[in-house]
């Protein structure tokens, strides 16, 4: 038997789960348009445990989102994760942000796009077909004839906080927008579970969020 807390900060959704070999038995989540990552994270590790009646000393492992997503929010989430795992002497698991996401809808035999919003027309994204990996993550500027190449011989699923402002480029005939869907602490637990039970840990002393880009400070012209 093994429980595992998984964080997932790394958009607007500050989302903690904690899961029973796999199946997710507490949740605490909040996406008030704002990032309140840092006032609320600790906050509902605190809730989820307790729902879930159990010590904190009896968590087997520690999974983070580790990206693509907001720079700031993933250094939080990262930070609590790995401060726990020193503290407990557990292992960190991490998982692809993308990969969760695409894990929130099935749609056999289809290709599933998971969109995070990277500034302006750019995404992060990476694509899905039940369940496997066809395109890794990449950073793209959306145009007219993104995803043709899928797009005209599949149906596609598109969905993230990256999506809505693609539909009124990607107009295709096979192209499905699916609103209201985030990453989520949620759908972190299989993967994550799956992952432990391989040993595919990560080292705690090292370990960094994928941030796909450089961290870009801007400053306001007066």
């Amino acid at each position: 038997m093994a429980y595992i807390l998984n964080i997932e900060t790394a958009t607007k959704n500050c989302s903690v789960s904690l899961a029973k070999d796999g199946k997710t038995i507490a949740l605490k989540e909040l996406n008030d348009g704002g990032y309140s990552h840092a006032e609320k994270l600790h906050e509902f590790i605190k809730v989820v445990i307790a729902e879930a009646n159990i010590a904190i000393t009896d968590i087997n492992a520690i999974a983070v989102s580790k990206g693509p997503g907001s720079y700031t929010g993933l250094r939080i989430g990262v930070s609590a994760a790995k401060g726990l795992c020193f503290a407990l002497n557990i292992p960190l698991i991490s998982i692809n942000t993308l990969q969760s996401l695409a894990q929130s809808v099935t749609f056999n035999d289809s290709y599933i796009i998971p969109l995070l919003d990277a500034r302006r027309m750019e995404v992060y994204s990476a694509i899905f077909k039940n369940n496997s990996t066809v395109r890794n993550v990449k950073a793209e500027i959306i145009d007219a004839s993104s995803f043709n190449e899928y797009l005209d011989k599949n149906t596609i699923y598109f969905l993230g906080d990256g999506a809505e402002k693609c539909k009124t480029l990607i107009t295709h005939k096979n192209a499905i927008f699916i609103d209201g869907k985030f990453p989520s602490a949620k759908e972190m637990s299989v993967l994550s579970y799956e992952k432990y039970k391989k040993n595919d840990i990560e080292d705690v002393a090292y370990f960094e969020p994928f941030y796909l880009k450089d961290f870009v400070v801007t400053t306001s012209k007066t």
